[in-house]
């Protein structure tokens, strides 16, 4: 300032004043120039004080050499930070001293001005680089400048912070700076850079913004928080508007829970602030953003489901029956309320389930009913009220029975008031807004539900005292005839038109009334004003309905008797233009498009958002039906029929397949089991034969081992000596060996039972037939168990022979003691003993004869096992030959699945013809469907004809 002082000073001393031009030039010289950094400092001072006033002299002549120091000056944060506000009151557009007049001009300066400093994209890289500075008095004029340069051209700037290294990363840490200037503007900043750009969007949900945010908003306060509150709210549905990655990445970090204690409000709802107001709203429209219709269904319904097991539904129920709630609050709460809803049935459950706080408690559909027939209640109320019934009944049906019921006769309770009866005094009362309201929401109970249209044709209602009940459908009727308002006959038709549409017992109810054909056709060829044209348009859809779903029960009025009378009294052409009225109008154009019932004023609620899809639907069919002569009609009849037929013959052959598709898979586990069984009985037969051997080789070698033993004994017979517990050994042995014997006979006999059943198992024929694979399973079971009862007895057996080859050693060992003993006393004793020891030496040669020729039999009867052992081997070989040809005999009935293909392509050929023919006929064909259906059927048929083939 003292440099500016001087140079204005110096100016006027000679008299002559300078301009506001000459001091900035002369202050960019003095910044380019000088060579002491205090001098740049007070020129760049000053500048950021002409700044404001003389903004276009100091954006043309400066902003070059302001860069520049922002480049070379770095060191000196006091420099930095001026430099940076000036930029900033260059660049932006939110100076005070701007007047009205001016602004458009200000507006200009700042786009042209924002243009030429990101033409350099490396400025924008360096004011990224120059936000890591934590001096606030250059942070936060850094902030600032590049939140005006998002608002000025925020597309382009937001390209350039994209492909920067760390750019969005260098954002978000201001959410994490403790002053809280500097963090609120950062939440500023973010809305800008996330406004229409996916690509930062998810960049910045992945920096943990939803994390940080929430955090912000529960130590703000919640819903009672300032304006901090707000603009974290307003960020985060930047982030998560039209963005569902986002919406997915924020419902699986379960931060929907989070969002609960925001709605928890007290008892004492009185004296809400003005900014308590504005954050719960913006936190209702966020909820309202993740369960959108607009959103993919599946995301919509798994945010719905989340919405329900945290409590976050029943919170809102909360407020929606509190008191005390402000009138938009309220408003947007039953709008929230309903998208919760809608289409998810574990919710809509719930909402029937909700009571109001009242004495005696009322259902809180009922008391929202109140409301919307109530015609001193806002119209933006009434309106909310109608889109929650709406979503309510979207796609429940038993929400739309229970509605129905109210109305019925045996369902009417004359204590409480219903849903019916209210449904019912709005339709008849004499505000048009409650008979809008009260037909569209009842169309909505009938919609896509032919059982509850039915149902409505029972309903009697009460006219006068002394006069005999007139049903629902003729007092819509009687209302319509005696000409009232245009949006309350505009509601009564669209009721009617729901209600005739694919449900001809209510075709045939309207029309036994002699007098609605002749109304219908009056009010069609009347030229009436603008006003009643869509009038007209509804007066000829409905009528069109009643030709194309007509049943011809009626002999006054079939479908041709109906086209004559049209051709004759109104005319193809005029029908077919007084129904385009409908769709050409410009409340048909707004009302589809969305489901919320949304409008300016209650004269233009006129069109129902499901009912215009409706009318979409049925327009092209009643104006085919309308042209088509009395033989198309019967052609179309009788290929309808044909068609009917054909479909008949592939539902059941859709259900024949299904099960031999079943019974196939069985057979599969069947034949899968089977063959693990047979792996496994391989295996347990290579282990028997394996043992087998080993006995064998014991056998031969206990065989040799007796046979020294009697030649043993054979030089022995003048010599040896037997003690008593000898004959006492070979007497225990001769036992053993008997008992031995009756195992071997035991076994025998299981052999020959085994042997029977391989036999059997032989005579018998594996086919394809289930009982007879299960047979064969039962069997190959059985001859597993036989088989492992075999192994443990020969176990037994070779147990008993190593045991009695022991026996037979030490018994050989005590006999050569015993001889030993005997030559050392034979000199005393030969003469007297020697006739004793030739007759025990002689039955004990005779013993050890008769134990070798058991033995021996024993051998035999082993030799005779391994041979019913190695029977067993070959038929279990025989069953796998045998499983073979089961396999190769299902291959074969694959081959005749082809026969059956042909005989199918053939029966959709003429199917296909039979199309053709309806479509020359101008029948309107679903060639898709058809053909998605015929190519299951194929499928389904090659299962049947596989199941089938296993089967024979």
């Amino acid at each position: 300032m003292n440099f500016l002082r001087g140079v204005m000073g110096g100016q006027q001393s000679s008299g002559v004043q300078p301009s506001g031009a000459e001091t900035i030039q002369k202050l960019c010289d003095r910044v380019a120039s000088s060579t002491l950094l205090d001098d740049r400092r007070d020129a760049v001072r000053a500048l950021k004080s002409l700044s404001k006033k003389y903004r276009l002299e100091v954006g043309t002549q400066a902003m070059d050499h302001l860069l520049n120091v922002l480049q070379t000056d770095r060191a000196d944060s006091e420099i930095i930070g001026y430099a940076l506000d000036t930029l900033y009151n260059v660049l932006s557009n939110d100076a005070e001293e701007a007047e009205e007049n001016q602004q458009a001009q200000t507006d200009d300066l700042g786009v042209q001005f924002t243009e030429m400093f990101i033409k350099q994209q490396e400025n924008v890289t360096m004011l990224l680089s120059i936000l890591e500075e934590f001096d606030f008095h250059v942070r936060w004029p850094a902030v600032k400048l590049l939140t005006s340069l998002l608002k000025q051209q925020g597309p382009q700037v937001q390209q350039i912070i994209l492909v920067s290294p760390m750019g969005v990363s260098r954002l978000m840490d201001l959410l994490d700076d403790s002053r809280e200037v500097i963090r609120n503007d950062g939440l500023l900043l973010l809305q800008q850079l996330t406004k229409s750009n996916a690509a930062i969007q998810k960049i910045v949900a992945f920096e943990n913004a939803f994390e940080r945010l929430l955090d912000i908003i529960t130590e703000e306060g919640n819903s009672d928080g300032g304006i901090v509150v707000e603009d974290c709210l307003l960020l985060l549905q930047n982030l998560l508007k039209y963005n569902n990655s986002n919406q997915n990445f924020f419902k699986e970090g379960s931060y929907i829970q989070r969002m609960k204690p925001w709605f928890e409000v007290g008892d004492d709802n009185s004296g809400w602030s003005a900014q308590k107001v504005t954050n719960l709203h913006l936190m209702l429209q966020l909820v309202r953003v993740l369960v959108s219709p607009g959103n993919p269904p599946g995301a919509t319904s798994s945010c719905q489901k989340f919405m329900y097991q945290c409590g976050l539904l029943q919170q809102l129920c909360i407020i929606l029956m509190a008191t005390g709630v402000p009138a938009d609050i309220l408003t947007e709460t039953i709008n929230t309320v309903s998208e919760v809803i809608r289409g998810s049935q574990v919710n809509q459950d719930y909402f029937a389930s909700v009571n109001a706080p009242s004495n005696p408690p009322r259902p809180a559909i009922v008391v929202l009913l109140m409301s919307m027939v109530n015609e001193r209640q806002p119209f933006v109320l009434r309106c909310a009220v109608l889109y929650c019934f709406q979503c309510f009944l979207y796609k429940n049906q038993k929400g739309q029975g229970e509605i129905v019921a109210t109305l019925l006769p045996s369902t009417i309770d004359a204590t409480s008031l219903s849903a019916g009866q209210l449904l019912c005094g709005g339709l008849f009362s004499t505000d048009s807004l409650s008979n809008w309201c009260a037909a569209v929401a009842l169309a909505h109970a009938l919609l896509e539900n032919a059982t509850q249209k039915e149902q409505l044709l029972r309903v009697q209602l009460a006219t006068s005292i002394g006069n005999p009940p007139v049903s629902l459908l003729q007092q819509c009727t009687n209302i319509l005839a005696q000409g009232s308002k245009v949006q309350t006959r505009v509601g009564l038709l669209m009721l009617l038109c729901t209600w005739l549409t694919n449900c001809p017992i209510a075709v045939t109810h309207f029309l036994h009334n002699a007098s609605n054909v002749p109304f219908l056709t009056a009010q069609i060829s009347e030229n009436l004003g603008e006003e009643e044209q869509l009038v007209q348009g509804l007066c000829a859809l409905l009528l069109g309905i009643c030709i194309y779903y007509n049943d011809n029960s009626l002999e006054n009025n079939t479908k041709e008797k109906l086209k004559q009378l049209i051709e004759k009294r109104i005319g193809k052409e005029i029908f077919t233009e007084k129904l385009g009225f409908i769709t050409k109008h410009e409340f048909y154009s707004k009302a589809a498009q969305k489901p919320q019932p949304s409008f300016s004023s209650p004269d233009h609620m006129m069109f129902d958002h499901e009912f215009t899809k409706l009318v979409k639907e049925l327009e092209v069919i009643i104006i085919k039906a309308i042209y088509k002569s009395s033989e198309e009609d019967k052609k179309e009849e009788e290929v309808k029929k044909s068609l009917e037929q054909h479909d008949s013959i592939i539902s059941h052959y859709k259900t024949v397949i299904r099960e031999q598709d079943i019974n196939l898979e069985e057979l599969k586990q069947t034949v899968s089991s089977l063959q693990a069984k047979n792996e496994q009985f391989q295996t347990t037969i290579s282990q028997q034969l394996a043992q087998i051997q080993q006995h064998k080789d014991q056998y031969n070698l206990l065989k040799v081992q007796l046979g020294k033993d009697s030649q043993h004994h054979n030089t022995l017979n003048n010599n040896a000596q037997m003690n008593g517990f000898q004959s006492e050994e070979v007497s225990r042995l001769k036992e053993e060996i008997e008992e031995l014997k009756k195992q071997h006979e035991l076994l025998q006999g299981e052999v020959s039972e085994k042997n029977a059943l391989i036999e059997n198992l032989k005579c018998s024929q594996v086919g394809g037939q289930t009982d007879q694979t299960t047979g064969v399973s039962e069997q190959v079971t059985e001859l597993q168990k036989e088989m492992e009862t075999l192994r443990s007895q020969l176990h037994v057996q070779s147990t008993e022979i190593n045991r009695l080859q022991a026996e037979r050693m030490e018994l050989l060992q005590k006999i050569e003691a015993n001889t030993t003993v005997t030559a050392s006393g034979e000199s005393a004793t030969a003469a007297s003993k020697n006739n004793d020891y030739e007759e025990k030496i002689a039955s004990l040669l005779q013993e050890l004869k008769s134990l070798k020729d058991e033995v021996k039999g024993l051998s035999e009867e082993k030799t005779s096992l391994k041979r019913e052992l190695d029977s067993a081997h070959s038929t279990a070989a025989i069953l796998q030959d045998e499983k073979l040809k089961l396999v190769q005999e299902v291959t074969e009935s694959k081959k005749e699945q082809d026969d059956l293909l042909i005989l199918l392509a053939d029966q959709d050929q003429k199917i296909l013809s039979l199309k053709s023919k309806l479509k020359e006929l101008g029948e309107q064909v679903e060639d898709e469907d058809d053909l998605e259906s015929g190519d299951a059927g194929d499928e389904d048929d090659l299962d049947d004809e596989d199941s089938r083939d296993d089967d024979m």
